[in-house]
């Protein structure tokens, strides 16, 4: 499987991972042997937590060395007057009469709660690439499914504010 990710997606998950392996990998490993010296590790709860610190750690840097190995660099560009990537979009739920503004980004910098909406979800697979008046069908299972009007598209870009996904 590959991520489609873009080019300032890699770029801030390469910084990560030069931050965790020079800065803090380090740090981690002398608290654990810090922490290893207090005595019978049994019931040393500072090693057991230095230890699980340093594991989430390398987990973390495993999975970001993962991502950059497995991406494929997409273009934020699209079409003039198209919903694309990092654009903003408001649309009517027709169903309810609620009107949503959110922002299309990739899977890597979603975040629902502060409305950045992976470009993979079903919202951002049914807006994207879609104008200004557009009707589309949100389908979020084999069940359910509702249909949205586009109302405004904001042109945007990756100005790298949107943080990586944390796991």
């Amino acid at each position: 499987m590959h991520n489609e990710l873009t080019q300032k997606d890699i770029e801030l998950m390469r910084r990560e991972l030069e931050y965790r392996r020079s800065v803090l990998r380090p740090k981690l490993i002398e608290d654990v042997q810090t922490a290893r010296a207090f005595g019978d590790l049994s019931e040393n709860f500072e090693y057991k937590a230095a230890k699980r610190d340093k594991n989430r750690n390398d987990s973390r840097c495993r999975y970001l060395e993962n991502m950059i190995k497995t991406a494929v660099v997409i273009s934020g560009e699209s079409a003039e007057g198209a919903v694309g990537l990092y654009d903003k979009v408001t649309f009517l739920v027709e169903e309810d009469g609620e009107t949503v503004t959110c922002q299309i980004v990739t899977t890597i910098r979603q975040d629902a709660l502060k409305n950045l909406i992976s470009k993979e979800s079903p919202v951002g697979r049914a807006v994207l690439g879609r104008r200004v008046g557009d009707r589309a069908t949100v389908q979020v299972s084999d069940t359910y499914s509702y249909d949205i009007v586009i109302q405004a598209i904001e042109p945007g870009e990756d100005t790298g504010e949107a943080p990586l996904v944390r796991f």
